[in-house]
């Protein structure tokens, strides 16, 4: 391949990676097909409380205007977790593995959520944003996972070389928004995909089960399938308390993060994304930056908030330390403790 064709490649598995999918890469994937409802036409997803993704003309001009802070090639964590193999039903314990990707255990199940443990979040392995810091748990350190919960389809969140070696080594149930299933099985036959659609409510066991609920954003792996497939947050209710698990999302004027407190009551905790935000006139529909997440914070109303989409694949302009440090601050201006909404490092744990 020629260093000309190569550079453009990887620009393009840049761009993808940024806007969280690609508008370039041809899909291979089937459409979604089923009913008309409130939120899909019969060809594609929408969100009425939302607003649909930028244009390739915005992408351009962003990408040739840009003025992106350098991260370094390497960011080491220093922190590596070793998880039990199983938690009690008192007790949640989260590991913040990396980006969007957790592992949550209680009730003595293991879920992963939007897990990634390959080096780039891309299309391709040669190119596309790579991995400044390991996962914060080493895949074969894992203990048994029982489901997987997968928020949408960009490179970022859904993974299939990931999928594919939880599928060969544990074989766990794979809950995800309708269509991803679609994605997930061309790629390997073998990942346990099921979709389901927003509100609806699916048991895992031991008192733990998994409500899908609308998020601010949108979908794509291609270039013919925007919103063609859904995206949602997760609402977990487990025996310890709920737990919120936002993927990607904008926070536009809070309404998605008040109806799930309306809905559902305060979550015990909420996995909040702060990152991948500037610049913020391209960002702000399908990105919180720190100021934003705060906010959204105090609309759903958990106790305690844990920061993720952060510090590992650099997706957009800010500066890798940016997230955290304007976290803090706007803690502090909007008078929240700051051991309210912790943002954790690789390899953490929290447990409560």
């Amino acid at each position: 391949m020629s260093l000309s064709r190569r550079r453009f490649l990887s620009f393009l598995a840049f761009a993808a990676a940024a806007i969280g999918g690609s508008s370039f890469w041809a899909s291979r994937m089937k459409t979604y097909d089923g009913p008309v409802s409130d939120h899909f036409d019969g060809l594609y997803f929408y969100d009425r409380d939302g607003s649909p993704p930028k244009s390739f003309a915005d992408l351009l001009r962003w990408r040739l205007t840009r003025n992106a802070a350098a991260w370094p090639e390497r960011a080491p964590s220093g922190y590596s977790d070793i998880p039990p193999l199983q938690v009690s039903a008192d007790k949640i314990r989260f590991v913040f593995v990396g980006h969007a990707s957790w592992l949550i255990q209680t009730a003595g199940l293991n879920i992963l959520v939007d897990p990634v443990w390959s080096e780039r979040c891309s299309p391709v392995s040669f190119a596309g944003p790579k991995r400044v810091n390991d996962p914060g748990i080493a895949f074969d350190a894992l203990p048994p996972v029982d489901a997987v919960l997968v928020s949408h389809g960009h490179y970022d969140h859904l993974d299939i070389r990931t999928l594919s070696k939880l599928a060969a080594k544990f074989s766990p149930r794979v809950i995800t928004p309708l269509g991803n299933d679609v994605t997930m099985t061309s790629g390997d036959g073998a990942i346990r995909a099921e979709a389901y659609d927003w509100y609806q409510r699916i048991e895992i066991g031991n008192g733990v089960a998994v409500t899908l609920v609308p998020t601010r954003h949108w979908s794509a792996r291609g270039l013919f399938d925007r919103n063609k497939v859904l995206w949602a947050s997760f609402v977990i209710e487990t025996p310890a308390g709920k737990i919120y698990a936002v993927g990607d999302s904008g926070y536009g004027d809070g309404k998605h993060f008040r109806r799930v407190r309306e809905m559902f009551g305060a979550p015990r905790v909420a996995l909040l994304p702060i990152g991948a935000y500037e610049p913020r006139w391209f960002m702000q529909d399908m990105h919180m930056n720190p100021d934003d997440a705060v906010k959204a914070l105090a609309d759903c109303g958990a106790g305690q908030a844990l920061a993720h989409h952060h510090g590992t694949f650099q997706l957009t302009d800010e500066a890798i330390d940016d997230p955290v440090n304007a976290l803090a601050a706007a803690l502090d201006t909007a008078s929240v403790p700051r051991e309210k909404f912790v943002a954790l490092k690789p390899g953490q744990a929290f447990e409560i």
